[in-house]
């Protein structure tokens, strides 16, 4: 079961990757139009340990966690990535629904 879900937390990683990168290029445009005038993508209480403006730094702290569930199996960990996950791709399904170029 922990292989299949393992793959199933490694192809959702694998796609918010690509539409992070696209939004983040988004971004930069925008801050170039100087209309992203924000300090942090999630707030605090989201459960991010990162704080950027940017997708990148979230998506490598999903990765990150996803080792660590890897080597441990922590169900808590395991719990904490999921909603970690969803919340990035609300807020980027919600970004290029707004953004698209």
């Amino acid at each position: 079961m922990s292989e299949a879900v393992s793959k199933q937390l490694v192809d959702n990683i694998s796609i918010i990757l690509k539409k992070s990168l696209a939004a983040d290029a988004t971004l930069t445009d925008l801050r170039e139009k100087k209309m992203a005038n924000f300090e942090n993508i999630f707030t605090k209480d989201a459960g991010f340990n990162a704080n950027a403006n940017t997708f990148q730094p979230y998506v490598e702290e999903v990765a990150d966690d996803l080792l660590k569930w890897q080597q441990t199996q922590d169900q808590q960990l395991l719990i904490m990535l999921v909603k970690k996950i969803e919340q990035l791709f609300n807020v980027l399904g919600n970004f290029e629904n707004t953004y698209r170029q």
